[in-house]
């Protein structure tokens, strides 16, 4: 699998990394989580992306991968917790946060620990910064990070204190192309895209049931790219493509709790960069429709 230095930092990232959203949020079991993670690490996946967020899946990530700790880079991220329910972005309580975090994944340290998605009253606070910083110092981490959109994003970079960011970039969500990449990528971050196939939010013709995927299916019926009503599989590779072809992002985190639909993703990615004619279509497209309100989805 192709990898990319991550900024400037000296991890080579596979393009492809796991999202642990899914296996938390939707209740996977250890087996589950054992065949999806071995599997990927086996076939060259090398970037397991989790939180304190999502519910049980830290947990699951211990469980199963622990032992091959030396095969993969570990990023998790503070802040939020129990599936967004609470939150604390004092110094005490981050870096209490961390060090559940390292139990749980039965590690004694990150490669990447970011703040999850706090706006930019707390960042110019400057005491969430001063946290990471701490751990980092402590060892906890080796890299800190800002996962988040808007114009959050945008502080957190400008700041200077961070190594990465992570935010929201697909078919369905473009903002971040002009209002934080270019300026990540002038500043040497790392870029990790969340999110990169719009949750596939139209793959059923239908409006979703889980809520989270609705602002995506609104505005991808309103979009209404032509690939979207063809072959399911060609849909998700193009907008995977996509994603993947913009300059300054490294690597993609997909999220799945279905052995082998990773290995689908990888296999989209063999044929290479989209051409610049289809992504011009489709950022022509978003400018001609797209709403000042959509912003980046956290």
């Amino acid at each position: 699998m192709e990898k990319r230095q991550l900024g400037k930092t000296d991890m080579q990232v596979s393009v492809l990394g796991f999202g642990g959203a899914e296996i938390g949020f939707e209740g996977a079991t250890a087996d589950t989580v054992g065949e999806l993670l071995n599997s990927a690490l086996d076939a060259g996946l090398n970037v397991i992306d989790s939180a304190a967020a999502y519910l049980e899946s830290e947990k699951l990530i211990g469980q199963t991968v622990a032992g091959r700790r030396k095969d993969f880079y570990l990023f998790t991220k503070c802040g939020a917790t129990d599936g967004f329910s609470t939150s604390d972005w004092s110094e005490s309580g981050i870096l209490i946060h961390i060090q559940t975090s390292l139990q749980n994944l039965q590690t004694d340290y990150l490669d990447l620990i970011q703040l999850h998605s706090c706006g930019v009253d707390e960042l110019q606070k400057g005491e969430v910064i001063a946290a990471l910083q701490k751990a980092r110092d402590k060892g906890y981490a080796r890299y800190i990070g800002y996962s988040g959109d808007g114009e959050a994003a945008r502080y957190a970079i400008e700041t200077g204190a961070f190594d990465t960011l992570q935010t929201s970039i697909s078919i369905a969500d473009q903002q971040a192309l002009e209002l934080t990449l270019p300026l990540a990528r002038e500043r040497g971050l790392g870029v990790i895209a969340k999110r990169p196939v719009a949750n596939a939010a139209w793959r059923t013709g239908q409006k979703p049931v889980n809520s989270y995927h609705h602002a995506y299916w609104e505005r991808l019926q309103k979009l209404d790219y032509d690939f979207l009503h063809g072959d399911l599989a060609q849909a998700i590779a193009i907008a995977l493509r996509f994603t993947l072809s913009q300059a300054g992002v490294h690597t993609a985190i997909v999220g799945t709790t279905k052995p082998g639909r990773w290995r689908e993703n990888a296999q989209m990615l063999e044929a290479g960069a989209l051409p610049q004619s289809d992504i011009d279509k489709i950022r022509a497209r978003w400018h001609a429709v797209a709403e000042p309100s959509w912003g980046g989805e956290i």
